[in-house]
């Protein structure tokens, strides 16, 4: 039997995700809008290039939540986008109502699924999901170490003309401004990245790869990322859906783990069918350490303007 996943929000990254999760026949899926007709027309679409794809999953799409129910994998892409010259914390109160009304809905009807939260400023986010569902911290998950992640390997691979295969690295943090690639664990076929590159030209990328989205915003002019941040999204169901207790990046609820206690911060973790089975905690420099604790101290304080 295949799994259910819902994505709420049928924007650009919402219906991109579906599109592309649709097209791996591993799913049946439910997308969900405000806008009448906006889901309805986009699963049709989707629908429609089965065929074509020799796919038999289905999809539908719905103003309401009824048709979610048990769903085993929620994403929630839904809320304002970012437009030029506002930041992610700009959209913290708007979103922060849209996530808290999605999320009791989701409660209402699937409340054994697991959570993907995308909305930005996105730790903030899954912090609000969490605490508004109170589901265990095993099933709220935010997507956004491999969107970071995915950018500064890129940039990695564009700049020494090598394959993203040979490029390995992780990107911690809050996903923002604050985020820190760790140059230390960096490699590239196996040699550290400071053997291949200069201190300037990696400080250049780590600062390129923490203004990733800002960049696509100004280039779009109106809109923002939605083909990197869907494939991350389709990485994380594939993990869980498949159980492949992969480990990847994500945004995790914190008890002390890297000394940061009560957060949504972006750690590795292992990822499969119960969610995150397992948060892993890597040796970091006295620097890296600093840096993370300086990116989590900038979330707690979206935190408390959510909750002043």
């Amino acid at each position: 039997m295949k799994s259910k996943v819902t994505v709420v929000g049928a924007g650009n990254v919402g219906a991109t995700a579906a599109q592309q999760l649709f097209s791996q026949g591993n799913a049946d899926l439910v997308l969900v809008d405000v806008v009448e007709g906006l889901p309805q027309g986009k699963a049709l679409d989707i629908l429609e290039s089965g065929p074509a794809l020799d796919i038999d999953s289905s999809i539908v799409g719905t103003n309401t939540y009824e048709e979610t129910q048990n769903s085993n994998i929620v994403v929630i892409t839904s809320g304002i986008a970012r437009k030029p010259g506002m930041s992610r914390d700009d959209l913290l109160t708007t979103n922060r109502n849209i996530v808290t009304s999605v999320v009791k809905s989701i409660v209402e009807f699937s409340p054994n699924s697991i959570l993907i939260i995308v909305t930005n400023p996105l730790d903030a986010m899954a912090q609000q999901a969490f605490i508004t569902s109170k589901f265990p911290k095993n099933r709220v998950i935010g997507m956004a170490g491999i969107l970071d992640t995915s950018r500064f390997r890129s940039f990695i691979a564009a700049e020494l003309k090598v394959s993203v295969d040979s490029v390995r690295g992780y990107v911690l943090g809050g996903h923002g401004d604050t985020m820190v690639p760790l140059i230390g664990t960096t490699t590239i076929g196996g040699i550290p990245i400071t053997d291949l590159l200069s201190k300037e030209r990696i400080e250049q990328i780590i600062t390129r790869t923490q203004n990733g989205g800002l960049e696509i915003v100004e280039l779009l002019k109106t809109g923002s990322a939605y083909y990197a941040p869907a494939a991350s999204i389709v990485r994380m169901v594939n993990a869980i859906m498949l159980d492949k207790n992969e480990i990847l990046p994500c945004t995790a609820y914190l008890e002390g783990e890297y000394n940061i206690e009560g957060l949504f911060v972006g750690v590795p973790v292992k990822l499969g069918k119960n969610g995150i089975t397992e948060i892993i905690e890597m040796k970091l420099t006295q620097q890296e350490h600093s840096e993370l604790k300086k990116s989590s101290e900038a979330v707690r304080t979206l935190i408390e303007q959510i909750n002043s």
